[in-house]
């Protein structure tokens, strides 16, 4: 045999089964019947039995379902109140709960400029640069600022600071508590004071005998300033950083008779006898309220020091309730005016510049260098001169207590009034009538 060559293989021949005689088996068939039945009977034999047993299960349950007591079912337990853990929280929590209706949210809104960059080759024939250019495509409405005001009388006058509502060009938006919206009117820019006054249009409601009225809008208590103490507790709220509306923060009155010079949208001006708080008051919370924990005002939140910390001031309500007045009966705010600069002398001033006296209002120029006397004034018609010292004012002693701008609120346009003056180390004594200053 020959290397891989391997023998021929026959393959035998196999004979095919025949699968017809097997399905004709009798056998065959006797056995699947059997098998068909077994099934049929074990399928109906489960049916039954499981009906049975659901039914048994069914009325088990059934009769445990009537064995249970009332008393014993579960409900989902109710969420209770918050309770105050304090009085002095007791009392914060009311007075938010009950001032935050009548304290709104100012938005402002203003008709801007659309800028447009385009650019313009320059350099040809060598090369050429593409120059940006700007020009104007129209206006759009946009909002550009936010504080905070207060509704002081049920006709929808509300109260705020002058340097809110100071564009003229400018139109506000009043948003209360409850989200509605209005538009608003500015009635009056107090002249001399970071106040002012807006009115808001009131909705017309039927009333229960079917009659249309007016709704009146809920209106805050206001308190007597006069009245503070140094460590009295003191909320405040407002439309902090111009984003969250009704924000509470609370403090304590931490000075009183402050005088600062607040600066804020194009508005600087000297701020006299205001009050000193740690609440935190941010920006967008200049107009809100300051309150007691008798849920009145006691003053208006008008500043903040950006480089201290909770270092705000607000203007007493007191000096508020005068402009309400005014603007009820003549519409606009009105002023008596002298017209002088002053620095309000104390001891450390006295000594320090070498005062004869250690009271009075010493006129001098501004802290910009503004003119002591102001020009066309009742002061310069007299003949006031920067270096005097103003001692009385019809009687009353200037004092850091009782400073001039204090006592000058008293009066009104019209009246003639004697000043008592030093001058170098001579007293003088001048009659003067004071003037309408109107904003």
């Amino acid at each position: 045999m020959e290397l891989y060559q391997l023998p021929k293989f026959e393959s035998p021949k196999l004979k095919s089964p025949k699968f017809t005689k097997f399905w004709q088996n009798k056998f065959f068939w006797q056995i699947l019947l059997i098998i068909f039945i077994s099934s049929l009977c074990g399928f109906l034999t489960g049916a039954v039995s499981g009906s049975l047993f659901y039914s048994e299960i069914k009325d088990h349950l059934a009769k445990l379902e009537t064995k249970i007591p009332e008393s014993q079912i579960i409900e989902k337990e109710t969420v209770k109140e918050y309770q105050p853990q304090t009085t002095q929280e007791e009392k914060i929590i009311s007075v938010v709960k009950n001032v935050s209706p009548a304290v709104v949210s100012i938005i402002i809104t203003k008709d801007v400029p659309i800028i447009e960059q385009y650019y313009i080759g320059e350099g040809w024939p060598f090369f050429e640069l593409e120059i940006p250019q700007y020009r104007q495509q129209g206006t759009e409405k946009k909002e550009v600022g936010g504080g905070t005001g207060f509704l002081v009388s049920e006709e929808g006058m509300i109260l705020t600071n002058k340097h809110v509502v100071l564009d003229t060009e400018a139109d506000y938006t009043v948003f209360t508590s409850d989200g509605k919206k209005y538009s608003a009117q500015v009635l009056a820019r107090d002249p001399v004071q970071d106040l002012a006054i807006l009115k808001i249009e009131q909705d017309k409601i039927v009333n229960q005998q079917g009659n249309l009225v007016l709704k009146e809008f809920p209106t805050v208590q206001l308190s007597d300033s006069d009245n503070l103490q140094i460590g009295q507790t003191v909320i405040a709220i407002g439309y902090a950083l111009g984003e969250f509306r009704n924000t509470v923060s609370v403090g304590v009155i931490s000075g009183l008779g402050r005088t600062i010079t607040a600066s804020g949208g194009g508005l600087v001006e000297t701020l006299e006898d205001v009050i000193q708080t740690d609440a935190a008051i941010n920006k967008g919370n200049s107009g809100g309220p300051l309150l007691s924990l008798k849920g009145e005002v006691v003053g208006i939140n008008t500043a903040t020091v950006l480089e201290a910390q909770s270092i705000g001031f607000a203007i007493p309500v007191n000096k508020v309730k005068k402009d309400i007045e005014q603007v009820r009966a003549l519409g606009k705010i009105v002023y008596p005016f002298l017209g002088v600069r002053y620095v309000v002398i104390n001891e450390q001033i006295q000594e320090e510049n070498d005062l004869p006296v250690n009271y009075g209002a010493w006129i001098m120029q501004g802290s910009e260098g503004e003119p002591a006397i102001f020009p066309d004034s009742p002061a310069e018609d007299i003949g006031l001169k920067e270096g005097d010292i103003i001692l009385e004012f019809d009687g009353k002693k200037i004092t850091t207590e009782n400073n001039l701008a204090k006592i000058i609120m008293e009066y009104d346009p019209g009246y003639e009034i004697v000043l008592k003056v030093l001058r170098g180390e001579e007293e003088k004594i001048f009659q003067v009538t004071l003037v309408e200053r109107s904003g």
